[in-house]
């Protein structure tokens, strides 16, 4: 993991597609018990070090990551995220091309919790959880394409179901249609950027995380629009 911006309330990181933001059953080190690590070592802090986890990224996604530093700050980013305060943009690489350039996506998503997984349908049905979000093309590869995600909701892989669903698995995405794995064991779906107002000092905070270090994310960033 990357510091990209601390303060005295929050931290925010840029996680690799290996770290894991919370603790789950394969008992790997989560990244709050890292930033805990980091934070004792930066300043010789004895005994406990606070950190709150505001939002999840899935394991194999990078990007950006918000903790709290400060219970204030936790209950405060808690409900931002929960009335949309907080504006999330995504970087997918996709091998198709999507048949428009731009466009809002709207599903009706249902989940499997036995194989983790999420469904997206055209239309309402019971139990489903709409899910929106607004893409753009801004990079043409030989190969591949980068797409621009804003979300507008907060659904289980939401975009990587909603892509897969427009015919555009996002690269590495095995679970959603993808044709082969990445070397890494990612998917190439990267938190780029977080936009909202600091919850306690009220200063906009706008953070770009750099791209994975992976010669088709470098290529496509250096000729995104």
């Amino acid at each position: 993991m990357q510091v990209v911006y601390e303060d005295n309330h929050i931290i925010i990181v840029n996680k690799t597609c290996r770290e894991i933001v919370q603790g789950d059953k394969t008992g790997d080190t989560p990244l709050s018990e890292i930033v805990k690590e980091w934070i004792k070592n930066k300043y010789n802090k004895p005994g406990n070090v606070f950190i709150g986890v505001t939002h999840r990224l899935d394991r194999p996604v990078s990007g950006l990551v918000i903790m709290a530093k400060t219970s204030k700050a936790l209950s405060r980013l808690n409900e931002m995220f929960r009335t949309g305060k907080v504006k999330k943009t995504y970087w997918a690489i996709v091998k198709n091309t999507p048949q428009q350039p731009e466009g809002t996506l709207i599903h009706y998503l249902t989940r499997n919790e036995k194989n983790n997984k999420s469904t997206a349908y055209n239309s309402p049905r019971n139990g489903a959880q709409r899910a929106e979000l607004d893409y753009r093309l801004i990079a043409t590869g030989d190969n591949y394409r980068l797409l621009e995600v804003d979300l507008k909701t907060g659904r289980h892989h939401q975009i990587r179901c909603q892509l897969s669903k427009m015919g555009c698995p996002i690269k590495g995405d095995l679970k959603y249609g993808a044709e082969r794995s990445n070397p890494d064991g990612g998917i190439s779906l990267h938190a780029r950027r977080v936009q909202f107002e600091h919850p306690v000092s009220h200063v906009v905070i706008d953070v770009t995380a750099p791209v994975p270090n992976d010669r088709i994310w470098q290529d496509l960033a250096a000729m995104a629009q």
